[in-house]
């Protein structure tokens, strides 16, 4: 159930990342690309902080979260502003991979480093 509460935590931080940013951060550009419209938010230092797309004002499809070195932190997917599909989270030691139904959480597996399963949930 902790390993639950965490994947919350960052999932809410993931999307309330980007409110935050806007305080501090450089403006974030939006371009049109077809139907959708392509956010991408910056670091103090002008490197990527998160990029994703919007569909009638509401987050949908792939949302991609970097640290400061460039490297993927989180890889969120939304379908008309709902959490969808498969979500990966990255740490030093673990990647974690979370599957929404219904915009619920189905499962959650995490693997350390040595690419072994730490728990399934």
């Amino acid at each position: 159930m902790k390993t639950i509460k965490n994947i919350l935590m960052a999932a809410i931080f993931i999307t309330g990342s980007v409110a935050i940013a806007q305080d501090k951060d450089p403006k974030p550009v939006f371009e049109k690309q077809g139907d959708l419209i392509k956010g991408t938010f910056y670091y103090e230092d002008g490197t990527v902080r998160q990029e994703g797309t919007y569909k009638d004002g509401r987050l949908h499809g792939e949302w991609i979260s970097y640290n400061q070195n460039g490297e993927k932190t989180a890889i969120a997917n939304y379908k008309n502003g709902q959490k969808s599909g498969t979500w990966f989270f990255w740490s030093e030691s673990k990647l974690t991979e979370v599957d929404y139904q219904n915009s619920r959480i189905a499962s959650v597996n995490s693997w350390k480093n040595e690419s072994s399963l730490v728990s399934n949930q």
